[in-house]
């Protein structure tokens, strides 16, 4: 039995061959991976859809939303103090002053879309501080002790006031 040994160039194009195969076993590894990821990723945000709704907006759009809304509303409002008369006057006057309004605010929210978001959380972290802040201080009022009390209705509250009788 002989065996035959490969020579060394064959040897060489075997291992490139191998290493290649090999490359390309981990680069689908690699993108098996991250479809997966990604379609976990998109199964479990249409979950999250289909149980709270669709995610909110940015602060941005919330802003541009509010403004569309105000400026429908005064659109539509009828100013019955002015009178028939002066009524499409007002009206028109009206709808100029909302046009204006929202020519100067969409550009703001055009450039500047992030602040609105970073004005959104600094908001709710001030709500929160002034939340905590509120808590604790109605903790320490229902907390107390109720002995001050009782001393301060028989008079024996040692304070820099002298206690007078009326009867």
């Amino acid at each position: 039995m002989s065996e035959e040994r490969p020579t060394s160039d064959a040897a060489r194009q075997d291992a490139a061959e191998a290493a290649r195969t090999a490359e390309q076993v981990r680069a689908t590894d690699a993108d098996a991976w991250a479809t997966a990821c990604e379609e976990d990723l998109a199964a479990e945000k249409a979950r999250r859809r289909a149980q709270y709704g669709p995610p909110p907006s940015s602060a941005a759009e919330e802003l541009r939303k509010l403004v569309d809304t105000v400026a429908d509303k005064l659109s539509g409002l009828q100013s019955p103090l002015l009178g028939a008369v002066a009524g499409g006057a007002a009206q028109q006057m009206v709808n100029q002053v909302v046009r204006q309004a929202k020519a100067a605010v969409e550009p703001v929210i055009e450039r500047n879309p992030d602040v609105f978001d970073h004005l959104a959380a600094a908001g709710g972290e001030l709500f929160a501080a002034y939340r905590s802040a509120v808590e604790a201080q109605e903790r320490r009022w229902t907390n107390r002790d109720t002995a001050h009390r009782e001393g301060r209705d028989k008079g024996d509250d040692p304070g820099p006031g002298e206690r007078i009788d009326l009867d």
